[in-house]
């Protein structure tokens, strides 16, 4: 049973393929779904390989406990994510499916807006007290804004071609406005090169019913047609002409990272983790993961072409 666990949010940078196999839909390749909603996800199976993968090319030392531990080591690596035979024991780190929480729409007037609802907001938040952090106030209803948000024209907010009635917070302390501004303090770094993207977020997040974000999420991700092209005659290989979903860049999700003890009955076969003082080995592999991961991963198919490169940003942890 896991004892800790921490959320982190994943940004996509490029557009991003975790697919669910071939389909015999409109999409050949389709990318994960949850099956009651048909909102865009990513298992934690694969998001635990892409993260391991991370891991394992990292060669820096960071801080765990009181001592200094190669990323990459193997020893190290096994008992975190687990060995490579996986009949000897499980690994101390899990992690749940990567949740969507803002998806990027575009809008007649500031570019793009990011889109969420009620139910997504409302998982979020209980997703949130099961790493013990609570927001302090309600989550935004549907059709509703930030009261600094730069999307509207003539009073309404056109999405794609449709137009929508939404109304813009008063003040500060409106619900829309307080999330606004969480997210902008917690999803990005506080570096100067980021404040472009905290501004933007703090503006024009707009809140949905949930049908409307549904059918965002269903109709608004990009789809690619690809083909493979014939050496021979430099045309376009028969059979081989196939569509793939994506995420598309500026996609926010979230994802919790969850620890136990290490799996291992004798202390000296526990290396880093075994318990230190007030830390115990739950901690300290939650530890090695907060320190150790990357702030820029590769996640899912495609990686030769650029998809698939995301931004990660621990929850409480500074990194810019």
């Amino acid at each position: 049973m896991f004892k800790l666990a921490k959320p982190f949010f994943i940004i996509c940078e490029t557009p991003l393929h975790c697919g669910s196999g071939n389909d015999i839909g409109i999409v050949d390749l389709p990318i994960q779904r949850e099956r009651h909603t048909d909102f865009p996800k990513i298992e934690g199976s694969s998001l635990k390989g892409g993260i391991r993968e991370a891991f394992e090319e990292r060669h820096e030392e960071i801080d765990v406990g009181t001592e200094k531990v190669k990323v990459s080591h193997d020893d190290t690596i096994s008992l975190v994510f687990g060995p490579d035979n996986s009949g000897d024991h499980a690994g101390a780190l899990g992690f749940s499916d990567a949740r969507l929480l803002l998806f990027p729409v575009k809008s007649m007037k500031g570019v793009f807006a990011w889109v969420t609802c009620p139910k997504i907001l409302e998982r979020f938040k209980n997703d949130l007290k099961l790493s013990n952090i609570d927001i302090s106030f309600d989550m935004p209803k549907e059709g509703t804004a930030p009261m600094e948000c730069s999307l509207f024209i003539n009073d309404k907010v056109v999405l794609e071609e449709y137009t929508f009635e939404i109304s813009k917070n008063t003040d500060a302390n409106g619900s829309c406005t307080k999330l606004a501004d969480w997210l902008s303090k917690n999803l990005f770094p506080s570096g100067k090169e980021f404040a472009y993207w905290r501004d933007k977020i703090m503006n024009d997040i707009v809140v949905l019913d949930d049908d409307d974000f549904r059918d965002f999420a269903n109709l608004s991700t990009e789809v690619i047609t690809r083909t493979k092209i014939n050496n021979d005659t430099g045309t376009v290989q028969s059979g081989a002409l196939f569509t793939e979903e994506y995420l598309p860049t500026e996609t926010i999700l979230y994802s919790l990272a969850l620890t136990t003890p290490i799996f291992k009955k004798e202390e000296k076969d526990k290396g880093v983790f075994t318990k230190n003082g007030k830390k115990e080995e739950e901690d300290l592999v939650m530890e090695f993961f907060t320190n150790g991961l990357p702030e820029v991963i590769q996640l899912g198919g495609n990686a030769t072409i650029g998809k698939g490169i995301v931004r990660t940003k621990v929850l409480g942890v500074k990194n810019g």
